[in-house]
């Protein structure tokens, strides 16, 4: 059964730092194109971060470009989100999503385009 657990979410005060993880079971994760994802409270959800299953070509929002980085460790089947200078609107609850499909890059974005969700974690940024 195809598995994912999103963590390490918390409270942090504004320029401050998480790593969020994501944590495969069930399939290899270096197999499947991984997506961040968030949801702020009222607001559709958007995508954060991905990381292309073909080329591991990692691909940020514009919004999120030079504060948010995804990698993975394929021996421990998990994907991270290393998130910097965290702003207050950056609260939401994260949410790592896998598909094995490829992807062109105009669809990493698309929620349709994931099979696999995990429940999300929170992150609240708030001074």
């Amino acid at each position: 059964e195809v598995q994912l657990q999103a963590s390490g979410g918390g409270e942090v005060q504004p320029g401050g730092s998480l790593r969020l993880s994501c944590a495969a079971s069930g399939f290899t994760s270096r197999d499947y194109t991984i997506g961040w994802f968030r949801q702020a409270p009222g607001k559709e959800r958007e995508g954060v971060s991905f990381l292309r299953n073909a080329d591991n070509k990692r691909v940020n929002a514009d919004s999120v470009k030079g504060r948010f980085t995804i990698s993975r460790d394929n021996a421990k089947s998990t994907v991270y989100l290393q998130i910097n200078n965290l702003q207050p609107e950056d609260t939401a609850v994260y949410f790592c999503a896998a598909t094995k499909r490829s992807l062109i890059l105009s669809s990493l974005r698309a929620i349709g385009s994931y099979d696999y969700w995990g429940r999300g974690t929170l992150v609240t940024v708030s001074s």
